[in-house]
């Protein structure tokens, strides 16, 4: 079982590597995997007070991957993203990588995704849910080696993370 010392840290060079998709052939492994980011996710949200997404490679699991506990736990593997919305928004986005920093990035407020789940079933997921659809493109980036850090609006869009229940003020 992993915990969150396995966690990988900004600077990290795996956090900047593209995933290999998971292969139906590895869906075995996928339980164990699952249970590895939840574990983890479980172990942030108790010291940190956040976490609702975690990506594979965060933990060196170099597959497409993305482990969602918002309302109930979802597993997305092989996601693949076939539309977004031109509307965009702002936020503070957070990561388990680097937990103590907030960085203000822009992403699509909706957005089309088909993925497969545990079964090896296929679905289409339109989101229409802005806390989810920035949720599902922080943790895609992930699968593609890129950070929140890479997508910041500009070179002041960093602070460190506030007390818990606060929030941070907007530019």
């Amino acid at each position: 079982m992993k915990h969150l010392a396995d966690l990988l840290l900004l600077g990290d060079p795996r956090l900047y590597e593209t995933c290999e998709p998971v292969l139906e052939s590895e869906l075995p492994l996928v339980t164990g995997w699952v249970a590895d980011l939840h574990n983890v996710m479980e172990e942030i949200r108790a010291k940190y007070q956040f976490g609702r997404g975690i990506a594979a490679p965060q933990l060196g699991i170099m597959k497409r991957l993305i482990y969602l506990n918002v309302d109930r736990p979802q597993v997305i593997i092989n996601p693949e993203l076939v539309a977004v919305s031109d509307e965009t928004d702002e936020l503070w986005d957070d990561c388990m990588s680097f937990p103590n920093l907030l960085v203000r990035v822009r992403r699509h407020t909706k957005l089309t995704m088909i993925y497969r789940d545990e079964h090896w079933q296929t679905h289409t997921w339109e989101v229409t849910d802005w806390r989810i659809a920035e949720l599902i493109q922080h943790e895609y980036d992930h699968l593609n080696g890129v950070l929140c850090t890479m997508r910041a609006i500009d070179e002041r869009a960093y602070q460190w993370r506030p007390t818990p229940g606060t929030n941070p003020k907007t530019p």
